[in-house]
């Protein structure tokens, strides 16, 4: 076996652990954690087809992939909403999805569902993603020196710039360079692939832990709620017994 193959495999085998973490850790139904499902089971089907796993004829294959490289940016942009800090960012974020669909859409349709299309709509797409994530990932470092409860969105930040900060240069050798080593670039793809992938599910099982720490506090809050609903307290007391949880969670 050579090691492009060595590396497909551990490659497919990573892309596979942040889908089987996110449906064992019932993150399936949290917030935006179903797009990054979708995200990873999407590019995890493609690397089983290209690496020969799964048999598709070639057309199959072709589209899967164009498909990938148009949902891409989208579906990335759309799961860093759950690192929105407020409803503002939220929505700016969305208006960004919506006006990067248009253009995608537009340059499909001037150019036709092709590599050409790709080629102009990848760039773009991976820089947007990469600026994004690294501004988050600052932000997210910063918090954590305060409040390790962020180590999660952290660690998942981290995977992502490292992530589209090397797509971003093999973007430029494929796409643009049409370098003639491809089976290194592949190599190196698979390298980063694995790489990024156990760093995000680092920091998804360090999320988990903190989304579970926040229900118990939520749920806590609740049950005093019901307890105390009838009993008048001065307001200094309610804060301390009911608002035990307004330390920062992002």
């Amino acid at each position: 076996m050579t090691w492009n193959s060595i590396m497909g495999i551990v490659s497919s085998l990573a892309l596979f652990l942040p889908i089987f973490l996110i449906m064992a850790l019932r993150l399936g139904a949290y917030r935006s954690f179903p797009v990054l499902l979708i995200y990873y089971a999407m590019v995890f089907v493609y690397n089983l087809m290209t690496e020969g796993y799964i048999q598709a004829n070639a057309d199959v294959v072709r589209i899967w992939g164009l498909s990938n490289n148009l949902l891409d940016a989208p579906l990335m942009l759309l799961f860093l909403t759950y690192f929105s800090s407020s409803v503002e960012f939220t929505r700016r974020l969305k208006i960004l999805i919506l006006l990067f669909g248009v253009f995608e859409l537009s340059v499909v349709l001037l150019v036709g569902f092709n590599l050409g299309a790709i080629t102009i709509i990848l760039g773009p797409g991976i820089f947007i993603v990469f600026a994004l994530c690294l501004f988050l990932f600052v932000r997210q470092s910063k918090i954590v020196i305060t409040n390790r409860k962020s180590l999660g969105k952290t660690l998942i930040t981290a995977s992502l710039v490292f992530a589209y900060g090397c797509y971003g240069i093999l973007y430029m050798l494929y796409y643009v360079f049409k370098t003639q080593y491809i089976a290194d670039t592949f190599l190196i793809y698979f390298l980063v692939t694995t790489f990024s992938s156990l760093i995000l599910c680092t920091g998804i099982v360090f999320e988990r832990k903190r989304i579970q720490k926040l229900f118990e506090l939520k749920k806590a809050r609740k049950e005093l709620h019901i307890i105390y609903k009838d009993v008048k307290k001065p307001a200094h007391f309610r804060t301390a017994m009911l608002d035990f949880d307004r330390e920062p969670w992002n």
